[in-house]
């Protein structure tokens, strides 16, 4: 355990939306008045899975939820606690004590809407209540609303889910993401002209409505390039069932296998189509090329 206290928001984070950005950002300014130490505590699991035993099917995989906090708040000390039925189970007294004696809390932050222990019993006024009697200050953060609407990790997999990526997007604040292995697959964007990258969702993620995305490709070496993503089971040329992300990236020569690779989606420029032919299938990818070189130079 650090020596140095810290400043610990508390959440699932899904997504990390502008609800969540709240939190992130009150841990930022509450660290440097009181020199505490940034952190955040989430867990590997939605506790509803659990709870419920019915997956919750996520925005983003646990790397994506760490990496986005890391990437666009700085705040590198993200603890993701594995959750159970043991710490489903266990009383909320005990995860605030816990919060204390093993991460060295010094000040809480959480949403208004935040439950814990078992049964959910735990809340907002409780953690407070609690945190006090530790001798630990603790900030609830009120709901944020855009356009009228709740920012909530909900109603943007709703969102993803019809394919509507940039009202998405709004709601996060940032470009929905994939980060994932670069991995072999059937190579014939290699003899269309258009060599392409596949990538697959890790099982619990939601997918987004099968079609083809303006999207930006982030490598491991910091660059960025254009590209054009299909998210679906292609079947022009497939005769399976599997998911992946197909990306054909805009002015770029390169290996990319076995590498890991950011994709970040803008926009739904069309569903998925099963072609008549692989001329046709070719033309197209040519056209889907030339609309998200069209929209990135057009926002």
């Amino acid at each position: 355990m650090t020596e140095k206290k810290r400043v610990i928001a508390l959440g699932f984070f899904d997504g990390l939306h502008i609800g969540h950005s709240a939190l992130m950002e009150r841990v930022l300014k509450i660290s440097r008045a009181r020199e505490l130490l940034p952190s955040v505590i989430t867990f590997d699991r939605h506790p509803m899975s659990v709870v419920t035993g019915c997956p919750v099917q996520l925005i983003n995989s646990c790397e994506d939820r760490a990496g986005l906090i890391h990437r666009i708040f700085g705040i590198q000390n993200v603890i993701i606690l594995h959750f159970d039925k043991e710490l489903m189970q266990m009383p909320w007294t005990e995860f605030v004590e816990r919060l204390s004696t093993e991460w060295n809390a010094g000040y809480l932050i959480a949403g208004h809407d935040f439950r814990f222990g078992y049964k959910g019993v735990g809340n907002a006024e409780r953690l407070k209540e609690k945190g006090r009697a530790l001798g630990i200050e603790c900030d609830i953060i009120p709901e944020v609303k855009y356009k009228g609407i709740t920012s909530s990790s909900t109603y943007i997999r709703k969102l993803i889910a019809e394919g509507d990526m940039e009202q998405a997007n709004e709601f996060l604040g940032h470009p929905h993401v994939l980060t994932d292995i670069v991995h072999y697959g059937y190579r014939l964007g290699r003899t269309l002209g258009t060599p392409t990258i596949n990538m697959c969702f890790q099982e619990g993620v939601l997918i987004p409505a099968y079609g083809v995305y303006a999207t930006r490709v982030c490598l491991d070496d910091g660059s960025e390039h254009m590209g054009v993503t299909n998210v679906g089971v292609r079947p022009t040329v497939n005769h399976t069932e599997n998911v992946t992300a197909e990306t054909y990236i805009l002015e770029f020569t390169g290996n990319l296998y076995g590498k890991m690779v950011r994709i970040e989606f803008y926009k739904r420029l069309r569903p998925e189509i099963k072609f008549s032919s692989i001329d046709e299938l070719r033309e197209q990818i040519r056209k889907d090329a030339d609309a998200s070189y069209a929209y990135f130079h057009s926002v």
